[in-house]
């Protein structure tokens, strides 16, 4: 019993020294030192005999590499990756003017072309407009007719035709005006991509440049995340960063566009080592797939490990 509890505690003591040398890469010196130590215990005590002493101390070499394997996978650094989210730079439509929302051609969630007819805001008030304006024109379309009738004959004055005809210029813009406020109560897709949100369904008042809905495009998605003061000069513009996130593909990346030139938060002047560890600096980055991913996402952010100056040449 005795000797079964020696040879217990040399198997973990055996572990913990093989699992230091195996850290340090030193795996055949683990293996030797291992086998050794077991065939003196083995030949001092003589628990087993002499044809199966052998046997023995490669079955509980076996078992001191395995858990000395084990210990050394515990004591390893993982990467974390820097932890970050999905955003998108969102394309939002509005009217003009404000107005009663009267038609609503999408749903969230719809692809849209450049063009498509998104919405309809009543236009009553556009169209008395315009037709006051009409109204003016056709007068000063009488005017300058007359004066130029009159100036022909000689009758009139050049005063009476240069007053008409600055009248009838200002009636058509006008009309031109109400015309292009009319065409504008329909909301069109400046952009293509998915409509992602509607803030105002039909029958519902919208103000003035409040948007109706937002509309995302592809290529208006990126990704945020922080990295500590230590980590920055490891990144650059146009590097690649491996993404990774729940249910994902393996082969996610993304290219870094922006790098913030100050903290996220103002430090002080004076820098200690502890503050300067506090200080994280905001880096954005464009993906390579963003139909496989969505607005909101955690994510985890790996460096890609960069190829030395001479490997490249």
């Amino acid at each position: 019993m005795r000797s079964s509890q020696n040879i217990s505690h040399l198997i973990l003591r055996s572990a913990e020294r093989a699992s230091r040398r195996m850290q340090a890469r030193l795996w055949p010196f683990a293996v030797r030192d291992a086998a050794s130590r077991l065939l003196r215990l083995s030949g001092r005590q003589r628990l087993l005999p002499p044809n199966a002493i052998q046997f023995s101390a490669r079955f509980c070499s076996i078992a001191i590499l395995a858990l000395a394997t084990g210990l050394a996978g515990c004591k390893e650094k993982r990467d974390p990756g820097f932890q970050g989210w999905v955003e998108a730079d969102m394309i939002y439509v509005s009217p003009d003017e404000a107005g009663r929302v009267t038609k609503l051609n999408i749903r969230e969630g719809d692809e849209v072309k450049v063009g498509d007819h998104l919405y309809s805001v009543d236009d009553d008030l556009q169209l008395a407009d315009l037709n006051q304006n009409k109204a003016t024109l056709a007068n000063a379309q009488q005017t300058y007719d007359r004066a130029a009738s009159l100036s022909k004959t000689g009758s009139g004055t050049q005063a009476n035709l240069d007053s008409a005809v600055s009248s009838l210029r200002v009636a058509e813009a006008r009309v031109a005006t109400s015309e292009t406020r009319m065409a504008r109560r329909k909301g069109f897709a400046p952009v293509a991509g998915t409509v992602q949100q509607i803030y105002f369904r039909e029958g519902e008042m919208v103000a003035a440049q409040r948007p109706v809905l937002s509309i995302m495009p592809p290529g208006n998605m990126k990704l945020r995340f922080f990295v500590p003061e230590t980590e920055l000069p490891k990144l650059a513009i146009g590097d690649t960063v491996r993404i990774a996130c729940d249910n994902c593909a393996a082969d996610l990346t993304a290219k870094i566009y922006f790098i913030a030139t100050s903290a996220e938060y103002t430090p002080p002047v004076i820098y200690s080592l502890e503050e300067r560890n506090k200080l994280v600096y905001l880096i954005q980055a464009r993906p390579s797939r963003p139909d496989a991913l969505r607005v909101g996402q955690p994510i985890d952010v790996y460096l890609t490990p960069k190829t030395p100056v001479a490997d490249k040449r």
